[in-house]
């Protein structure tokens, strides 16, 4: 399976999906155990490990976060190689005046907003289906 690469066939199929709850990115030391099961995501980097976490999880664990955010699940499966969805999509939170940070997975592209701005990103989002 390597999802679909045509942009239009994508923003039309996109379908976002809010997930449930707070989410936060913390950085982390190299050396901090976190059960993986607990991640949402992580990322290395040469100054620390960035996590993304429950909100939940990062106050239970004493983690320091300043974003917290929804988590926008793009249902599409996109290829690793397709070209300019995730531009259109922070054009178009951008024109919003929405901020995005943007994980690519395997299967599905992720968007992570700020939790005020989940109803007015969800608007956007779906807007960009009907477009193409």
């Amino acid at each position: 399976m390597t999802g679909e690469t045509n942009l239009a066939t994508l923003l039309r199929t996109m379908q976002p999906v809010l997930n449930k709850g707070e989410y936060v990115f913390c950085t982390i030391g190299h050396d901090t155990e976190l059960e993986t099961r607990d991640l949402i995501c992580l990322f290395r980097e040469k100054e620390g490990m960035t996590v993304i976490v429950r909100k939940s999880l990062a106050d239970a664990q004493g983690l320091a976060y300043s974003f917290i955010a929804a988590w926008i699940t793009l249902t599409v499966h996109s290829s690793l190689e397709a070209v300019g969805l995730t531009a259109a999509v922070s054009k178009a939170l951008a024109d919003e005046g929405i901020s995005c940070n943007i994980v690519a997975a395997f299967y599905h592209d992720h968007i992570f907003v700020p939790e005020a701005a989940t109803d007015k990103a969800m608007q956007a989002l779906n807007a960009l289906t009907r477009i193409t």
